[in-house]
């Protein structure tokens, strides 16, 4: 299968830390990204420009850009919500990469969740829109981005519906539509995890009929109910290979919202199983998984908790003869001693038990090698 171009965004440093301890000592954030700058990531969003009256956890924000060394090719960003933070960004870069200015309009549909958030009704934000709109014009903007938060439902609210959903949509477009500003992006992010993937694989196919000249889209699930990997493996089979997309995620699937209800069990997509499925799927990544790994577990040292991913337990499917478990390994019951693929004998020293009398030579059993071994 053909698969869309898919562009991975690393959340941790502002999804993840932006819901965790404050008092995280900045030598210890420091070694996270610097770590994960040598992973192979290409895209990096280190933290945002917001007021610590709000969220505490980023009052040293400017320490941190100040901190830090950061890697050749590596893009490190930060969430320009305003025209505000992007002034506040251009003034650290480098090491932050500005993009191009485009306006951004992005609606929270849910406006309980909307009202929590951001203090302001649906209603009133919307009336903010045209303002928005000439004032970016006077800049010079050209291009724009639409987007929709808690698209699917509601922890307050319930379900939303298609419909719904289309139509908040669709006020954006037109609204952009009329100023002559090219959309070029649509994002949809799933802020109170309420997705399931027949649900968005619809969406984006009724979305790509509607608008049929937006190629690129951005997608940030929140996974509270475990469905954020299957509804991006849902939303790539829906996308075309001229498509791209924009996932996040964040390390560990550490990350979360305060104003959800679910808090930092709302999670995010964990890196290191997407990148695990991505691989498996035939769409390369350039990212070494065994240093995601690492910073997974160097992550957990620091929260001082297990991080919710799957493949920083378990390991990534043992993909060539040398990476296969040993037929002899004891019976590994605790999460240290599964932490064999890539700590070895080490991780289950401790751990004796094995129900066999004789040691396993086998296979005894194997069927056709062409069937075992097929690709």
């Amino acid at each position: 299968m053909n698969w869309p171009a898919v562009v991975y965004s690393e959340e941790i440093m502002r999804e993840g830390f932006g819901i965790a301890d404050p008092s995280i000592a900045m030598s210890e954030r420091v070694r996270l990204i610097e770590a994960l700058s040598d992973t192979g990531l290409k895209r990096i969003t280190v933290g945002a420009f917001v007021s610590p009256r709000f969220v505490p956890q980023m009052a040293c924000f400017e320490e941190l850009l100040r901190s830090f060394t950061p890697r050749p090719g590596v893009e490190y960003l930060t969430f320009t919500h305003n025209h505000k933070a992007r002034l506040k960004a251009q003034q650290f870069s480098p090491p932050l990469a500005v993009e191009e200015e485009v306006l951004t309009l992005f609606q929270d549909i849910c406006d309980v969740h909307q009202r929590r958030n951001m203090n302001r009704s649906i209603e009133a934000s919307m009336q903010t829109w045209p303002e928005m709109i000439a004032q970016a014009q006077s800049r010079g903007v050209r291009r724009a981005r639409a987007g929709i938060a808690s698209a699917w439902g509601s922890n307050f609210l319930g379900k939303f519906s298609p419909d719904y959903r289309l139509w908040s949509m669709q006020q954006q477009m037109d609204i952009l539509g009329q100023a002559g500003l090219e959309v070029f992006e649509i994002g949809l992010h799933d802020s109170q995890s309420w997705c399931l993937p027949h649900e968005i694989e619809a969406d984006l196919h009724e979305i790509k009929r509607r608008w049929p000249q937006v190629r690129q889209f951005h997608l940030h699930m929140h996974n509270a109910r475990g469905m954020a990997l299957p509804c991006l493996y849902a939303a790539l089979r829906a996308l075309e290979p001229r498509d791209t997309v924009l996932i996040d995620g964040t390390l560990g699937g550490v990350g979360g919202g305060q104003y959800c209800g679910n808090g930092i069990a709302s999670g995010m997509v964990p890196t290191e199983d997407l990148l695990h499925m991505l691989e498996g799927m035939g769409i390369a990544t350039g990212v070494d998984l065994s240093k995601i790994i690492d910073c997974v577990w160097m992550l957990e040292e620091m929260l001082g908790h297990p991080a919710f991913g799957h493949v920083s337990r378990a390991g990534p499917r043992p993909s060539h003869t040398a990476e296969h478990y040993d037929p002899n390994l004891p019976a590994i019951e605790g999460l240290q001693a599964a932490r064999h693929f890539k700590l070895g004998p080490k991780a289950y020293a401790s751990q004796r038990y094995s129900p066999w009398k004789q040691a396993i030579t086998g296979p005894w059993f194997q069927g056709p090698s062409e069937q075992i071994h097929k690709p």
